[in-house]
Protein backbone atom coordinates (compact mmCIF):
# COMPACT_ATOMS: atom_id res chain seq x y z
CA UNK A 1 0.00 0.00 0.00
CA UNK A 2 1.16 3.71 -0.92
CA UNK A 3 1.91 6.46 1.48
CA UNK A 4 -1.74 8.43 1.95
CA UNK A 5 -3.17 11.35 3.33
CA UNK A 6 -7.07 11.62 3.58
CA UNK A 7 -9.69 14.76 4.12
CA UNK A 8 -12.69 15.07 2.94
CA UNK A 9 -14.52 17.86 4.65
CA UNK A 10 -17.94 17.45 2.94
CA UNK A 11 -20.83 17.32 5.20
CA UNK A 12 -23.33 14.95 4.47
CA UNK A 13 -27.22 15.87 5.40
CA UNK A 14 -28.84 12.65 4.37
CA UNK A 15 -32.36 11.23 4.44
CA UNK A 16 -35.88 12.45 3.48
CA UNK A 17 -36.92 15.51 4.27
CA UNK A 18 -33.46 17.02 4.65
CA UNK A 19 -33.87 19.92 2.64
CA UNK A 20 -35.12 21.99 5.37
CA UNK A 21 -31.61 21.77 6.34
CA UNK A 22 -30.66 24.59 4.03
CA UNK A 23 -32.05 26.97 6.56
CA UNK A 24 -29.35 26.41 9.12
CA UNK A 25 -26.71 25.40 6.97
CA UNK A 26 -26.37 28.38 4.48
CA UNK A 27 -26.40 31.27 6.99
CA UNK A 28 -23.26 30.25 8.14
CA UNK A 29 -21.77 31.42 4.72
CA UNK A 30 -23.96 34.52 3.92
CA UNK A 31 -26.58 35.11 2.33
CA UNK A 32 -25.52 36.17 -0.95
CA UNK A 33 -25.88 33.16 -3.27
CA UNK A 34 -25.39 31.95 -6.52
CA UNK A 35 -28.11 29.36 -7.19
CA UNK A 36 -26.81 26.95 -10.25
CA UNK A 37 -29.46 24.22 -11.85
CA UNK A 38 -29.66 22.38 -14.99
CA UNK A 39 -32.83 22.09 -17.29
CA UNK A 40 -36.35 22.42 -16.46
CA UNK A 41 -36.51 19.28 -13.91
CA UNK A 42 -36.07 21.86 -11.05
CA UNK A 43 -38.82 23.10 -11.83
CA UNK A 44 -41.46 20.70 -13.01
CA UNK A 45 -40.90 18.63 -9.63
CA UNK A 46 -41.53 22.03 -7.78
CA UNK A 47 -38.09 21.44 -5.90
CA UNK A 48 -37.02 24.90 -7.50
CA UNK A 49 -39.76 26.46 -5.69
CA UNK A 50 -39.12 24.66 -2.73
CA UNK A 51 -35.56 25.71 -2.75
CA UNK A 52 -36.35 29.88 -3.18
CA UNK A 53 -39.52 29.74 -0.83
CA UNK A 54 -36.17 29.05 1.86
CA UNK A 55 -33.95 31.52 0.35
CA UNK A 56 -36.79 33.91 0.50
CA UNK A 57 -37.76 33.13 4.25
CA UNK A 58 -33.81 33.76 4.95
CA UNK A 59 -33.83 37.00 3.31
CA UNK A 60 -31.14 35.74 0.60
CA UNK A 61 -30.17 37.85 -2.38
CA UNK A 62 -30.13 35.37 -5.06
CA UNK A 63 -28.74 35.61 -8.50
CA UNK A 64 -29.38 32.54 -10.97
CA UNK A 65 -27.45 30.28 -13.66
CA UNK A 66 -30.21 27.93 -14.73
CA UNK A 67 -29.31 26.13 -18.38
CA UNK A 68 -26.22 24.09 -17.27
CA UNK A 69 -25.76 21.46 -19.91
CA UNK A 70 -25.41 17.42 -18.98
CA UNK A 71 -21.81 18.03 -20.44
CA UNK A 72 -21.13 21.71 -18.78
CA UNK A 73 -19.64 24.23 -20.87
CA UNK A 74 -16.27 26.37 -20.18
CA UNK A 75 -18.91 29.13 -21.71
CA UNK A 76 -21.69 28.57 -18.90
CA UNK A 77 -18.96 28.38 -16.01
CA UNK A 78 -17.63 31.76 -17.21
CA UNK A 79 -21.48 33.25 -17.20
CA UNK A 80 -21.90 32.38 -13.25
CA UNK A 81 -18.15 33.52 -12.55
CA UNK A 82 -18.90 37.41 -13.80
CA UNK A 83 -22.75 36.98 -11.47
CA UNK A 84 -20.45 36.11 -8.75
CA UNK A 85 -18.02 39.37 -9.31
CA UNK A 86 -20.39 41.61 -11.00
CA UNK A 87 -22.99 40.92 -7.73
CA UNK A 88 -20.23 40.41 -5.00
CA UNK A 89 -21.90 36.98 -4.17
CA UNK A 90 -20.58 34.96 -1.32
CA UNK A 91 -22.22 31.41 -1.86
CA UNK A 92 -23.01 28.57 -4.33
CA UNK A 93 -26.02 26.30 -4.20
CA UNK A 94 -25.74 23.70 -6.59
CA UNK A 95 -29.62 22.25 -7.23
CA UNK A 96 -28.92 18.95 -9.84
CA UNK A 97 -27.05 16.31 -10.92
CA UNK A 98 -23.31 15.81 -11.13
CA UNK A 99 -23.29 18.53 -14.26
CA UNK A 100 -24.24 21.00 -12.05
CA UNK A 101 -22.54 20.44 -9.48
CA UNK A 102 -19.07 20.34 -11.56
CA UNK A 103 -19.95 23.41 -12.95
CA UNK A 104 -20.45 25.35 -9.60
CA UNK A 105 -16.80 23.94 -8.45
CA UNK A 106 -15.38 25.50 -11.65
CA UNK A 107 -17.46 28.76 -10.99
CA UNK A 108 -16.20 28.46 -7.65
CA UNK A 109 -12.62 28.62 -8.33
CA UNK A 110 -12.78 30.93 -11.19
CA UNK A 111 -14.54 33.26 -9.62
CA UNK A 112 -10.89 33.59 -6.90
CA UNK A 113 -9.02 33.98 -10.15
CA UNK A 114 -8.47 36.61 -11.85
CA UNK A 115 -7.13 34.81 -14.68
CA UNK A 116 -8.76 32.50 -17.61
CA UNK A 117 -10.77 29.48 -15.44
CA UNK A 118 -9.69 27.20 -17.96
CA UNK A 119 -6.13 27.69 -16.53
CA UNK A 120 -7.41 25.79 -13.81
CA UNK A 121 -9.28 22.89 -15.73
CA UNK A 122 -5.98 22.73 -17.55
CA UNK A 123 -3.81 22.87 -14.23
CA UNK A 124 -1.94 25.61 -15.55
CA UNK A 125 -2.80 27.56 -12.29
CA UNK A 126 -3.67 25.65 -9.04
CA UNK A 127 -6.45 27.24 -6.86
CA UNK A 128 -5.69 28.49 -3.39
CA UNK A 129 -9.29 29.56 -2.97
CA UNK A 130 -12.65 29.30 -3.82
CA UNK A 131 -16.36 30.53 -3.33
CA UNK A 132 -17.88 28.12 -0.92
CA UNK A 133 -20.70 25.52 -2.38
CA UNK A 134 -23.30 23.31 -1.00
CA UNK A 135 -25.08 20.85 -2.85
CA UNK A 136 -28.62 19.33 -3.08
CA UNK A 137 -28.20 16.35 -4.89
CA UNK A 138 -31.03 14.88 -7.54
CA UNK A 139 -28.92 12.12 -9.56
CA UNK A 140 -27.08 9.41 -7.97
CA UNK A 141 -24.21 9.01 -10.34
CA UNK A 142 -21.05 11.19 -10.23
CA UNK A 143 -20.03 11.73 -6.28
CA UNK A 144 -19.42 15.03 -7.28
CA UNK A 145 -21.45 16.15 -4.18
CA UNK A 146 -18.50 14.66 -1.66
CA UNK A 147 -15.28 15.27 -3.59
CA UNK A 148 -13.47 18.13 -4.85
CA UNK A 149 -13.09 17.23 -8.49
CA UNK A 150 -14.97 18.53 -11.77
CA UNK A 151 -14.90 18.08 -15.34
CA UNK A 152 -15.39 20.79 -17.94
CA UNK A 153 -15.97 20.91 -21.47
CA UNK A 154 -14.43 23.21 -23.66
CA UNK A 155 -16.72 22.54 -26.96
CA UNK A 156 -14.92 25.32 -29.49
CA UNK A 157 -11.99 23.29 -28.86
CA UNK A 158 -14.19 20.01 -28.50
CA UNK A 159 -11.63 19.54 -25.20
CA UNK A 160 -13.11 18.03 -22.12
CA UNK A 161 -10.67 18.15 -19.44
CA UNK A 162 -10.68 17.47 -15.40
CA UNK A 163 -9.36 19.09 -12.18
CA UNK A 164 -10.24 19.22 -8.39
CA UNK A 165 -9.11 21.04 -5.39
CA UNK A 166 -9.55 20.38 -1.73
CA UNK A 167 -11.03 23.76 -1.80
CA UNK A 168 -14.21 23.20 -4.12
CA UNK A 169 -15.25 20.57 -1.95
CA UNK A 170 -18.92 21.04 -1.14
CA UNK A 171 -19.47 22.36 2.26
CA UNK A 172 -22.50 20.39 2.79
CA UNK A 173 -24.73 17.95 0.72
CA UNK A 174 -28.46 16.93 1.42
CA UNK A 175 -29.17 13.88 -0.11
CA UNK A 176 -32.84 13.50 -0.03
CA UNK A 177 -33.68 9.88 -2.21
CA UNK A 178 -37.10 11.64 -2.67
CA UNK A 179 -35.31 14.05 -5.02
CA UNK A 180 -34.37 11.43 -7.24
CA UNK A 181 -37.55 10.19 -7.64
CA UNK A 182 -38.20 12.01 -11.08
CA UNK A 183 -34.93 10.40 -12.78
CA UNK A 184 -36.22 8.95 -16.03
CA UNK A 185 -35.20 5.61 -16.69
CA UNK A 186 -32.41 5.73 -19.00
CA UNK A 187 -30.48 8.53 -16.96
CA UNK A 188 -31.34 6.07 -13.96
CA UNK A 189 -28.79 3.15 -15.97
CA UNK A 190 -26.34 5.77 -16.91
CA UNK A 191 -25.98 6.55 -13.47
CA UNK A 192 -25.59 2.93 -12.45
CA UNK A 193 -22.88 2.82 -15.36
CA UNK A 194 -21.41 5.88 -14.12
CA UNK A 195 -21.20 4.47 -10.05
CA UNK A 196 -19.92 1.16 -11.08
CA UNK A 197 -17.33 2.61 -13.32
CA UNK A 198 -15.64 4.94 -10.85
CA UNK A 199 -15.14 1.86 -8.81
CA UNK A 200 -13.51 0.28 -11.54
CA UNK A 201 -11.37 2.79 -12.07
CA UNK A 202 -9.56 2.38 -8.48
CA UNK A 203 -10.05 -1.35 -8.55
CA UNK A 204 -7.85 -1.66 -11.36
CA UNK A 205 -4.49 -1.17 -9.99
CA UNK A 206 -1.45 -2.86 -9.51
CA UNK A 207 -0.27 -1.58 -5.94
CA UNK A 208 0.03 -4.58 -3.78
CA UNK A 209 -1.05 -4.90 0.06
CA UNK A 210 -4.51 -2.95 -0.21
CA UNK A 211 -7.00 -5.75 0.48
CA UNK A 212 -9.59 -3.98 2.27
CA UNK A 213 -9.74 -1.11 -1.13
CA UNK A 214 -10.86 -4.32 -3.11
CA UNK A 215 -13.21 -5.76 -0.83
CA UNK A 216 -14.96 -2.16 -0.05
CA UNK A 217 -15.38 -1.76 -4.03
CA UNK A 218 -16.32 -5.40 -4.67
CA UNK A 219 -19.22 -4.85 -2.06
CA UNK A 220 -20.22 -1.49 -3.73
CA UNK A 221 -20.36 -3.15 -7.09
CA UNK A 222 -22.40 -6.31 -5.76
CA UNK A 223 -24.80 -3.65 -3.98
CA UNK A 224 -25.30 -2.17 -7.19
CA UNK A 225 -25.66 -5.54 -9.07
CA UNK A 226 -28.76 -6.45 -6.65
CA UNK A 227 -30.09 -2.84 -6.09
CA UNK A 228 -30.16 -1.87 -10.19
CA UNK A 229 -32.91 -4.32 -11.72
CA UNK A 230 -35.35 -3.19 -8.63
CA UNK A 231 -35.03 -0.15 -8.82
CA UNK A 232 -35.39 -0.17 -12.74
CA UNK A 233 -38.30 -2.26 -11.91
CA UNK A 234 -39.62 0.72 -9.54
CA UNK A 235 -38.28 4.01 -10.06
CA UNK A 236 -40.23 5.48 -7.04
CA UNK A 237 -38.61 3.24 -4.41
CA UNK A 238 -37.33 4.71 -1.80
CA UNK A 239 -35.74 1.83 -1.04
CA UNK A 240 -33.74 1.18 -3.89
CA UNK A 241 -33.53 5.16 -4.55
CA UNK A 242 -31.06 5.97 -1.34
CA UNK A 243 -29.11 2.49 -1.96
CA UNK A 244 -27.83 3.67 -5.09
CA UNK A 245 -27.68 7.29 -3.83
CA UNK A 246 -25.53 6.52 -0.87
CA UNK A 247 -23.59 3.94 -2.98
CA UNK A 248 -22.76 6.33 -5.64
CA UNK A 249 -21.47 8.76 -3.04
CA UNK A 250 -18.94 6.24 -1.40
CA UNK A 251 -18.04 4.91 -5.29
CA UNK A 252 -15.89 8.39 -5.57
CA UNK A 253 -15.62 10.50 -2.20
CA UNK A 254 -12.15 8.97 -1.62
CA UNK A 255 -12.27 6.03 0.34
CA UNK A 256 -11.48 3.36 -2.64
CA UNK A 257 -8.44 5.21 -3.48
CA UNK A 258 -6.44 5.43 -0.46
CA UNK A 259 -2.90 4.42 -0.60
CA UNK A 260 -3.52 2.59 -4.43
CA UNK A 261 -2.68 4.27 -7.64
CA UNK A 262 -5.74 4.22 -9.97
CA UNK A 263 -6.30 4.40 -13.74
CA UNK A 264 -9.34 6.41 -15.43
CA UNK A 265 -7.88 5.85 -18.63
CA UNK A 266 -11.54 4.70 -19.52
CA UNK A 267 -12.68 7.99 -18.56
CA UNK A 268 -9.97 10.30 -20.20
CA UNK A 269 -11.54 8.15 -23.08
CA UNK A 270 -14.54 8.93 -22.83
CA UNK A 271 -14.44 12.25 -22.05
CA UNK A 272 -12.22 12.86 -25.32
CA UNK A 273 -15.95 11.07 -27.17
CA UNK A 274 -18.14 13.21 -25.65
CA UNK A 275 -16.20 16.72 -26.29
CA UNK A 276 -16.31 15.50 -29.83
CA UNK A 277 -20.07 14.37 -29.80
CA UNK A 278 -21.15 15.50 -26.65
CA UNK A 279 -23.14 12.02 -25.58
CA UNK A 280 -24.30 10.76 -22.24
CA UNK A 281 -20.83 10.38 -20.01
CA UNK A 282 -22.78 7.04 -18.68
CA UNK A 283 -23.60 5.62 -22.17
CA UNK A 284 -19.92 6.54 -23.72
CA UNK A 285 -18.32 4.60 -20.10
CA UNK A 286 -21.01 1.63 -20.73
CA UNK A 287 -19.60 0.84 -24.30
CA UNK A 288 -15.91 1.50 -23.78
CA UNK A 289 -15.00 -0.34 -19.93
CA UNK A 290 -15.65 -3.43 -21.38
CA UNK A 291 -13.74 -3.09 -24.63
CA UNK A 292 -10.46 -1.38 -22.24
CA UNK A 293 -10.64 -4.22 -19.97
CA UNK A 294 -10.78 -7.16 -23.34
CA UNK A 295 -7.72 -4.81 -24.11
CA UNK A 296 -5.87 -4.81 -20.83
CA UNK A 297 -6.64 -8.45 -20.11
CA UNK A 298 -4.55 -9.33 -23.08
CA UNK A 299 -1.42 -8.32 -20.84
CA UNK A 300 -2.55 -8.31 -17.05
CA UNK A 301 -5.56 -10.56 -16.71
CA UNK A 302 -5.29 -11.31 -13.25
CA UNK A 303 -7.71 -8.27 -11.27
CA UNK A 304 -9.91 -8.94 -14.71
CA UNK A 305 -10.21 -12.32 -13.28
CA UNK A 306 -10.73 -11.51 -9.42
CA UNK A 307 -13.44 -9.22 -10.35
CA UNK A 308 -14.82 -11.93 -11.93
CA UNK A 309 -14.94 -14.59 -9.38
CA UNK A 310 -15.39 -11.95 -6.41
CA UNK A 311 -18.08 -9.92 -8.36
CA UNK A 312 -19.46 -12.23 -11.02
CA UNK A 313 -19.71 -15.40 -9.06
CA UNK A 314 -17.36 -17.00 -11.82
CA UNK A 315 -15.80 -20.23 -11.32
CA UNK A 316 -12.46 -20.33 -12.14
CA UNK A 317 -11.22 -23.81 -10.68
CA UNK A 318 -8.82 -25.50 -13.12
CA UNK A 319 -9.26 -22.54 -15.69
CA UNK A 320 -6.34 -20.36 -16.99
CA UNK A 321 -6.81 -16.37 -15.63
CA UNK A 322 -7.40 -15.47 -19.48
CA UNK A 323 -10.41 -17.82 -19.58
CA UNK A 324 -11.97 -16.52 -16.02
CA UNK A 325 -11.14 -12.63 -17.39
CA UNK A 326 -13.06 -12.93 -20.86
CA UNK A 327 -16.18 -14.77 -19.18
CA UNK A 328 -16.05 -11.10 -16.36
CA UNK A 329 -16.00 -9.39 -19.71
CA UNK A 330 -19.10 -11.03 -21.02
CA UNK A 331 -20.96 -10.89 -17.52
CA UNK A 332 -20.64 -7.51 -17.23
CA UNK A 333 -21.56 -6.77 -20.88
CA UNK A 334 -24.27 -9.16 -19.83
CA UNK A 335 -25.59 -6.68 -17.16
CA UNK A 336 -24.90 -3.48 -18.46
CA UNK A 337 -27.06 -4.71 -21.58
CA UNK A 338 -29.69 -6.32 -19.42
CA UNK A 339 -30.64 -3.10 -17.68
CA UNK A 340 -30.46 -0.89 -21.30
CA UNK A 341 -27.16 0.41 -21.16
CA UNK A 342 -25.61 1.08 -24.86
CA UNK A 343 -23.36 -1.25 -26.28
CA UNK A 344 -21.62 0.41 -29.21
CA UNK A 345 -20.24 3.65 -30.24
CA UNK A 346 -22.82 2.60 -33.33
CA UNK A 347 -25.42 3.82 -30.70
CA UNK A 348 -24.71 7.20 -31.39
CA UNK A 349 -24.12 7.49 -34.94
CA UNK A 350 -20.47 7.56 -34.30
CA UNK A 351 -18.61 6.81 -37.46
CA UNK A 352 -14.45 6.53 -37.49
CA UNK A 353 -14.25 9.71 -39.20
CA UNK A 354 -13.15 11.51 -35.92
CA UNK A 355 -11.01 8.83 -34.51
CA UNK A 356 -7.75 10.53 -34.56
CA UNK A 357 -9.13 13.65 -32.59
CA UNK A 358 -10.55 11.59 -30.15
CA UNK A 359 -7.81 9.90 -29.13
CA UNK A 360 -5.22 12.74 -29.04
CA UNK A 361 -8.11 14.82 -27.12
CA UNK A 362 -7.94 11.33 -25.04
CA UNK A 363 -3.90 12.15 -24.54
CA UNK A 364 -3.99 14.27 -21.25
CA UNK A 365 -0.35 12.71 -21.02
CA UNK A 366 1.78 10.77 -22.72
CA UNK A 367 0.49 7.80 -21.77
CA UNK A 368 -2.68 7.53 -19.74
CA UNK A 369 -3.86 4.71 -17.34
CA UNK A 370 -1.94 2.96 -14.80
CA UNK A 371 -2.89 -0.50 -15.03
CA UNK A 372 -1.72 -0.75 -18.22
CA UNK A 373 -0.46 2.31 -19.54
CA UNK A 374 -2.14 3.38 -22.69
CA UNK A 375 -0.65 5.79 -25.49
CA UNK A 376 -2.08 7.07 -28.54
CA UNK A 377 -2.11 3.87 -30.87
CA UNK A 378 -3.77 1.92 -27.82
CA UNK A 379 -6.36 4.24 -27.43
CA UNK A 380 -7.15 4.28 -31.28
CA UNK A 381 -7.34 0.27 -31.28
CA UNK A 382 -10.19 0.62 -28.18
CA UNK A 383 -12.17 3.19 -29.40
CA UNK A 384 -12.12 1.67 -33.20
CA UNK A 385 -13.07 -1.79 -31.33
CA UNK A 386 -16.11 0.22 -29.90
CA UNK A 387 -17.57 1.53 -32.98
Amino acid sequence: MENFQYHNPTKLIFGRGQLEALKTEIPQYGKRILLVYGGGSVKRTGLYDRVMTILNEMGAHVEELGGVEPNPRLTTVNKGIKLIKENKLDFILAVGGGSVIDCSKAIAAGAKYEGDVWDIVMKKHVPTSATPIGTVLTLAATGSEMNGGAVITNWEDNDKRSFGSIHTYPRFSVLDPELTYSVPRDQTVYGIVDIMSHVFEQYFHTTENAPLQDRIGESILRTMMETAPKLLDNLESYEHREVMLLNGTFALNGTLSMGVKTDWATHMMEHAVSAVYDIPHGGGLAILFPHWMAYVAEQKPEKVAQLGVRVFDIEAKGKPLEEVAKETIRSLREFWTSIGAPVSLADYDITDDQLDLMAERAMVRETIGGYVPLEKEDVKTILRNAL
